[in-house]
């Protein structure tokens, strides 16, 4: 397995936890990695991809934090310094996207703008 050398985003200890769970839960096969991205769409313009899926064509191979992460090349500028965490609060539980480069974001903390 061949990755890239330096992260371009980062995740938290409670989401590598939590992303560890949802693995054996749902029993992700071991040729699925987490994909973290972003699509066009969602109230701000951007929307954030978290989910396990197979390697692409343009898929960068990331070690963050105990887990392998695709990442496509071309989304790098839209995710470069962010943090993926999870919170599991009273209101508010699952992915919390703390991204430098978002100028505005919704308020369900999943749709942005650069």
């Amino acid at each position: 397995m061949t990755y890239t050398e330096a992260p371009v985003l980062s995740i938290t200890e409670r989401a590598a936890a939590a992303l560890h769970d949802i693995r054996m839960q749902d029993q992700v096969p071991a040729h699925h990695y987490l994909r973290v991205g972003v699509k066009g769409g969602g109230c701000s313009g951007l929307t954030y991809i978290l989910d396990f899926d197979e390697r692409r064509e343009f898929d960068d191979l990331i070690q963050i934090s105990g887990i392998e992460v695709l990442l496509d090349k071309r989304h790098a500028l839209y995710l470069a310094g962010m943090e993926v965490d999870y919170q599991q609060g009273l209101n508010d539980r699952g992915f919390v996207f703390n991204n430098p480069n978002a100028k505005t974001s919704c308020g369900c903390g999943t749709s942005f703008s650069v």
